[in-house]
């Protein structure tokens, strides 16, 4: 835990603070006279669900609300000076120098056509009198303390040319290079796998306790709430609920909307799961391997094997789960499979039919056969058609009539436990929960033989995610549905999978059980991967108990 606060006076004191929704006075407020306090050196997490006042209370610290949201009562006091009160100069004199804020997906956040030392260099440029060869020092400097190799490579080049995990340090740097009084952390770490994550919870508590800062931490992982914060602010429908200790409020939650949080915490440890080796095999992959050619007319030809000579297999209702950091070949895998992208070598059998090779003219009789659920359910629906359309597409598409694909989603509708009245309604009235239990929907009106499921929930409220694993986990049960799902998370992974595959740099490292696997890994990289899950030594809620 962070060391005490270097003195008495809070960097940041929100006070009776109420944000209105716009629509008048019937509606509610989108955050209702909440009131805490981040000291120096101290983490304090703002949890809760979507829609919850996180992220609003953030921005309203940052003065960046959009103008349809407007702080009706109280005070946001920065060392002191009330930011409600503050001019639009001088909110912009205040961030990067006092208060600084790191979004939770960078590649929205950084230009892209503006090199990354070029990006923080603006910062410099705008808020001090240094010169460019003095700007420049510090920014390689700061380059170093977020642990970047190569900062004099990494200061020219552009955002695309980063992983995500640089991406985030880029951020970090930017966030930090001013030394700013308070931090705002806006779920950081979503989008990161799990060794990227526990590198970024280290470096942001490492540089906080270096320089003094307070953190505002806003995330809905509990693992991470475990890992990092001193205290918690748990927040529903825009009201402080609960406010405490992390461990004792982690352990011991008092309020029933935070019990409710921490029961829907997925365990570390494999559920018991009934035992299918004898099953009809759906699908088995034998030796897939893609390998992507780089290079230009000026580059050297450069080729990189993103699935390495890949074996599995998946047999009629179990769940393989496929977990690695990114780049380590998942999601290739998993679309080499549903034939999105051509294997370059190596054979994919589902059922008795060999399909890694087929023309797209024959391929496409066997396409409903396997269906795919993506990560963020919004990009994957349609925003101008209606749900009901987006279900009935495909089932037409095959030749069923258009009142049998109608009747057909009215049941999934119900099966995914939606109300079938909602057909006519459009993707954007629908929470993020729901919208992807209707691509689950979608995906199941081909009456596929795999579903694969690639970081389906890795977006979600942790009560959402418990309820679409739940979900998922009935689906498989019910239609006898082999399932490939791809995690980065491991406490997901060990819920949902029956065998679990690991894979590091386009190859399986360890294949097996998840029971045998969860319980003593063989693979260094394995063992790594588990010692990085945020929480995993910990019991949440009555399972502390």
């Amino acid at each position: 835990m962070s060391a005490p606060p270097i003195n008495n006076v809070p960097v940041l004191e929100v006070r009776d603070l109420t944000v209105a929704l716009p629509g008048g006075a019937d509606r509610p407020n989108a955050v209702q006279r909440i009131s805490f306090t981040v000291n120096p050196r101290e983490i304090v997490c703002l949890v809760g669900e979507s829609g919850s006042g996180k992220s609003v209370t953030a921005f309203a610290t940052m003065g960046l609300l959009p103008k349809a949201l407007t702080p009706t009562g109280g005070q946001i006091l920065l060392q002191g000076e009330d930011i409600l009160t503050a001019s639009e100069q001088r909110l912009r004199e205040l961030r990067c120098t006092r208060m600084s804020m790191i979004f939770q997906e960078p590649m929205t956040a950084l230009n892209p056509v503006i090199t990354c030392g070029e990006q923080i260099d603006e910062v410099l440029e705008t808020h001090t009198k240094f010169d460019p060869a003095e700007r420049r020092r510090r920014i390689i400097a700061m380059l170093e303390q977020v642990r970047l190799p190569e900062p004099a490579r990494i200061y020219d080049s552009y955002p695309h040319q980063l992983s995500g995990g640089q991406r985030q340090r880029i951020m970090i740097a930017m966030a930090l290079v001013l030394d700013p009084a308070l931090l705002i952390a806006d779920e950081p770490t979503t989008a990161l796998d799990v060794t990227t994550q526990a590198q970024i919870l280290q470096l942001i508590k490492e540089l906080q306790e270096r320089q003094g800062t307070g953190v505002l931490f806003i995330t809905h992982d509990f693992g991470v709430v475990a890992e990092i914060a001193d205290r918690v602010a748990v927040l529903r429908y825009g009201e402080l609920v609960e406010m405490g200790q992390t461990r004792q409020l982690l352990t011991r939650p008092q309020h029933p909307y935070t019990k409710m949080l921490m029961a829907a915490v997925p365990s570390i440890h494999p559920r018991h799961r009934e035992d299918r080796s004898k099953s009809e095999l759906v699908l088995r992959a034998e030796g897939l391997t893609k390998v992507y050619s780089g290079g230009g007319f000026f580059q050297k030809s450069r080729a990189v094997r993103a699935a390495d000579e890949v074996t599995i297999e998946v047999r009629r209702g179990e769940t393989l789960g496929i977990v690695g950091e990114s780049g380590s070949g998942k999601s290739t895998v998993a679309r080499c499979i549903a034939r999105l992208i051509d294997p370059t070598g190596g054979s994919i059998y589902l059922g008795g039919d060999e399909i890694g090779r087929l023309s797209p003219r024959r391929l496409r009789k066997h396409r409903r056969r396997i269906q795919i659920i993506f990560q963020d359910p919004y990009r994957s629906l349609n925003p101008r058609r209606t749900v009901g359309a987006s279900i009935v597409e495909g089932p037409m598409n095959y030749g069923l009539s258009r009142a049998e694909s109608l009747e057909r989603a009215r049941k999934l509708m119900e099966l995914v436990r939606l109300d079938p009245n909602a057909l006519d309604r459009f993707p954007h009235q629908f929470s993020g929960g729901q919208r992807q239990r209707i691509c689950i929907a979608r995906a199941l009106a081909m009456e596929p033989e795999l579903l694969i499921a690639d970081e389906a929930v890795s977006a979600l409220d942790v009560s959402v995610q418990a309820q679409v694993l739940d979900l998922l986990d009935d689906i498989r049960l019910r239609l006898n549905l082999a399932m490939l799902f791809i995690t980065h998370d491991l406490r997901v992974a060990a819920q949902i999978c029956d065998r679990v595959a690991v894979m590091q740099n386009g190859k399986v490292v360890e294949y097996g059980l998840a029971a045998d696997m969860f319980a003593d890994p063989q693979h260094d990289y394995t063992k790594a991967l588990f010692a990085a899950a945020p929480g995993r030594d910990w019991q949440f809620g009555e399972a502390a108990a």
